[in-house]
């Protein structure tokens, strides 16, 4: 793979610039491919490596090149050496790549690409992943969907790469929505609704008891006093609390295994209204507390005054708020899991908030809330169904199954399948996650279900239907041994193409950990899928001499495999028929 040649061509060049090997290697990267013109396989950047030599004289880039280019050698891995702009180009022996990147492929398998020397000396870590987090007691709301998909990207690659990694779901579960909502149960609750359709039943109450509450103040008062009960820990409030809970959790727990995605921990606002308590004597013992003429409780986070950075921590009833519950929830994490870093996944309009709880942490003195990180991301815009304004994950996720089979069952190359539903949810899923993953995850996007059905493109449809095709020409045709494997066989531009986009997986992976972006990743597995689509109607496997079928599937395989580690590090389970 990439290793072995990045560390040959490194090994080479440390000996002429008198530098350690493992310097230079992260300046030589596998070189994109074109579709215009055969392009070398790696290339170093002499911009990178003049960067990290104090050279008071700032030598001409092109001709420092040049001169470093004409002391290196061709050798057994390397075949060419030239200059490019401020870049030197190595070209690898054809048959010793073809050899090492299909047998690494094979040996490697979901490890592919994690094993590379980019990676090396990347200590393993304590990583908690908070995701999802919806409110309890209402229907999955699709707004939920990217925190979803997104922390599950995130967790799977630092899984991939090593790191012990806790996934959190924490729930909005406690809150003045549980005394309008409990209130709203007592007056316009059925039993058996309840039970036969848990959050939908909840969600039209909730409704309800809003709409009165608007015109009734008695019921606004009601409300407050239920949540005062459940805030003092009444028996019966707490109990028809916790069905409310447990309900929802059940229904969740349902969606997310649609949607292939599980969590180590329900954890929940709850847990920590008593240990906000805690925080809130915490800031008082250290003077950071100031009572306002309202009664409220405010903590200056710039330590100077500034009105920008005052945030409340309590109410004048002496109950918590939302921030004073996250601070209570990262220290106990801490106190828990001992974490290295702490991520989590809300949208960009949660900014402001996770700047507040992660300053507070550190004026209360605890040093590790540089640990802590805010991904954030856009909002999606236009996701509706047929019958209008969509609110509900769900009724999205029927709408993608239902337009999949429709789609599925007007193609004629649809294969007779054992569970269509699973395969048709799948692939939609698939579509969902890429249209999703494409852009920066801070953009807004605007939702369309036309692009994201297409077959042909940059679509998640397109990878499975790839993935599929590819596992068809295995089923079709077996897979000989990779000692039979005739590397002259692959010489051709398709496979080439193949071979060197292969080189570059790692580089992706490498990248991706760095920013925590999906779309690397994304974009990558989309130009592989088009190589191996054009390379499908070029390089035939029927009626081709018995060794250059045998490579030919190779290939072919080799590309599966990466397609479908690098698809479920994105979250898409990679269907075998379609």
């Amino acid at each position: 793979m990439a290793c072995r040649f990045r560390r040959s061509i490194a090994s080479q060049l440390s000996r002429v610039l008198d530098l350690p090997p493992e310097n230079l290697i992260k300046s030589i990267s596998a070189v994109p491919i074109s579709r215009k013109e055969e392009v070398a396989d790696f290339q170093l950047s002499v911009d990178s490596l003049l960067e990290n030599r104090n050279d008071p004289l700032k030598p001409d880039i092109q001709v420092q090149a040049k001169k470093l280019a004409e002391k290196l050698k061709c050798d057994t891995v390397v075949s060419e050496i030239s200059t490019g702009p401020r870049t030197i180009n190595f070209k690898i022996n054809r048959e010793l790549l073809t050899k090492e990147v299909l047998q690494q492929v094979i040996e490697d398998g979901s490890k592919y690409g994690l094993k590379s020397e980019l990676f090396s000396g990347l200590p393993q870590m304590k990583i908690v992943v908070e995701f999802s987090s919806p409110n309890v007691a209402k229907k999955f709301h699709v707004g939920h969907l990217r925190s979803t998909i997104i922390g599950n990207f995130i967790a799977n690659l630092k899984e991939a790469l090593g790191h012990q990694v806790t996934r959190i779901n924490y729930l909005g579960d406690w809150g003045m929505q549980f005394g309008l909502l409990g209130t709203g149960f007592q007056l316009f609750g059925y039993e058996e609704k309840l039970q036969s359709n848990p959050l939908q039943h909840l969600f039209e109450v909730y409704v309800q008891v809003n709409k009165e509450a608007a015109d009734n103040k008695n019921i606004a008062k009601l409300a407050h006093e239920f949540f005062q009960q459940l805030e003092l820990g009444d028996i019966q409030a707490l109990s028809l609390w916790q069905r409310f809970r447990d309900l929802s959790i059940e229904e969740y727990i349902r969606i997310y295994q649609r949607l292939g995605i599980y969590f180590d921990e329900y954890s929940g606002e709850s847990f920590y209204r008593e240990k906000s308590q805690e925080v809130l004597k915490l800031l008082d013992s250290k003077g950071l507390l100031q009572k306002t003429i309202k009664g409220t409780a405010v903590v200056d986070l710039s330590g100077n005054g500034d009105p920008s950075s005052i945030c409340t921590v309590m109410r004048s009833d002496g109950t918590s708020l939302y921030t004073t519950r996250d601070v209570a929830a990262a220290i106990d994490r801490m106190d828990k899991y001992n974490f290295d870093t702490m991520i989590y996944v809300t949208d960009k309009g949660q900014k402001k908030h996770f700047q507040q709880v992660f300053q507070m942490l550190k004026i209360m003195g605890y040093d590790w809330a540089e640990r802590c990180q805010h991904v954030p991301f856009g909002v999606v815009q236009g996701m509706k169904t047929r019958r209008g304004d969509v609110t509900f994950l769900e009724d999205v996720l029927n709408e993608i199954r239902l337009r999949m089979l429709q789609n599925m069952a007007s193609i004629k190359t649809t294969k007779e399948l054992e569970n269509p539903q699973e395969t048709a949810e799948r692939v939609g899923l698939a579509a969902l996650i890429i249209q999703d993953f494409r852009g920066l995850l801070l953009s807004d996007y605007q939702f369309s279900w036309d692009r994201v059905f297409q077959s042909r493109g940059d679509t998640g449809v397109f990878l499975q239907y790839t993935h599929a095709r590819l596992h068809s020409l295995e089923e079709t045709f077996g897979c000989g041994y990779l000692n039979n494997l005739n590397t002259g066989c692959l010489q051709e531009p398709q496979s080439i193409s193949i071979l060197q986009h292969l080189l570059r997986f790692d580089e992706v992976l490498f990248r991706s950990s760095q920013d925590l972006q999906p779309r690397h990743i994304v974009s990558y597995l989309l130009t592989l899928s088009h190589l191996a689509a054009v390379a499908h109607k070029t390089l035939q496997i029927k009626d081709s001499p018995p060794d250059v079928a045998g490579a030919r599937l190779h290939l072919f395989k080799a590309v599966r495999s990466v397609l479908a580690h690098g698809m479920k590090l994105l979250g898409i389970i990679p269907v075998y028929r379609m």
